[in-house]
């Protein structure tokens, strides 16, 4: 009897750890799968003041980034309620009435960059130029 008391624990044993690693194992499964579902995104920025390019980067970021958090991480920036005033040391000019404007692929946008979240293949492009 004892013998057979013996194997039944040593069975019950074995059963509870090989289900602890299953759940190991299930557990960084999912946290593998929730890095993925953190989409890491490709976006390029310019930067110009006229036909003068000033910077031209690669960026990748993480799904749900503005455009400003991109621009305050690797650039001079000053900002006022989410629109750029200066980059790079250049800021707003009003008795000139120039001004950093900005497009995402060729389009102009009409919201700040704090408001503007990324996509993927974002082409970005900063030109300082009058606003007339």
């Amino acid at each position: 009897m004892n013998k057979w008391y013996s194997i039944f624990t040593a069975m019950v044993l074995a059963i509870g750890v090989l289900a602890g690693c299953g759940a190991q194992q299930e557990e960084e499964e999912t946290s593998t799968t929730e890095e993925e579902q953190a989409e890491e995104l490709t976006v390029d920025v310019q930067i110009s003041e006229g036909d003068e390019m000033i910077a031209e980067d690669e960026f990748k970021v993480e799904e749900g980034t503005t455009l400003m958090e991109v621009m305050e991480s690797n650039y001079e920036v000053e900002q006022t309620e989410g629109f750029i005033n200066s980059i790079e040391g250049i800021p707003t000019n009003e008795e000139e009435k120039m001004a950093w404007m900005y497009t995402i692929n060729g389009e102009e946008v009409m919201v700040g960059a704090n408001e503007y979240e990324l996509e993927d293949g974002d082409e970005v492009l900063f030109n300082y130029q009058s606003w007339e």
